[in-house]
Formats: C-alpha cells, structure tokens, sequence
C-alpha cells in the first residue's frame, strides 16, 4: 500500500480548504495531512522550502509542486485516473505550467479568502 505523506500551509485561508476537500475525498484515510504552520509532525525539508510549494513524499520519494498533486490523486480513487497520467511526462510537464501559474496568483486568491477563512467565535 502507497504511503503519502502531504505538507501543507495551515496559516493560508485557500490551502485549508484545498485540504478539507481532499481530506473529504480521502475516505480510505491513506493520507497523512501535516500542517506545516503549527509545526506539527517532522518536516523533511526547512520550513520555507515546504511553505513555497506543494510537497507529498510517496512510499518515501519526496514530491513538489504538480507531481506532489497528481501522487496525492493516485491516492484518492475518484482522482487516480487524472493521477496516474500525470505519470506520462507530457501531461506532468503541462500541469507544471499550470501550477506555476497558479503560484504567481496564489498571493491575491490568499488575500482574497483571508477573511472569509473558518469562523472563530470569540470568548465570551
């Protein structure tokens, strides 16, 4: 059975609720989810590297950015079959493209949903 472990930015309003959708599909519970803000579980690489890209390590080979993404839909059988063809080089490369896309509009979709994150009520 694979092992995947996925790293993700707890302190970004987007990247949590990335992570509540996929932890929502992962019904087989194969996935261990580390919130690297709050600094839990070991993190195999400094903290700023885990923070500037997505990263997975799948049965121990550390992944980033749109390969980390397709190692985590191998593991969610509604999304294994857009995971296994990322492992063809052409479609990897593509979704590569899109990813880096996607991290130069991260900040403003960020700052967009930073006040929308989940509620906090306040102590009375």
């Amino acid at each position: 059975m694979t092992t995947l472990h996925v790293w993700f930015d707890g302190d970004c309003p987007l990247c949590r609720r990335e992570i509540a959708l996929f932890r929502r599909l992962d019904r087989r519970r194969v996935i261990t989810f580390i919130d690297v803000a709050s600094g839990e579980g070991g993190c195999p690489l400094d903290r700023a590297t885990l923070l500037a890209r997505f990263h997975a390590r799948e049965n121990g080979r550390m992944l980033s950015g749109a390969a980390a993404f397709a190692a985590m839909w191998r593991a969610i059988p509604l999304l294994r079959p857009l995971g296994l063809a990322a492992r063809n080089r052409r479609v990897l490369y593509f979704l590569e493209r899109l990813y880096l896309a996607f991290l130069k509009m991260r900040p403003a979709l960020q700052r967009a949903l930073g006040g929308r994150g989940p509620s906090r009520k306040k102590a009375a």
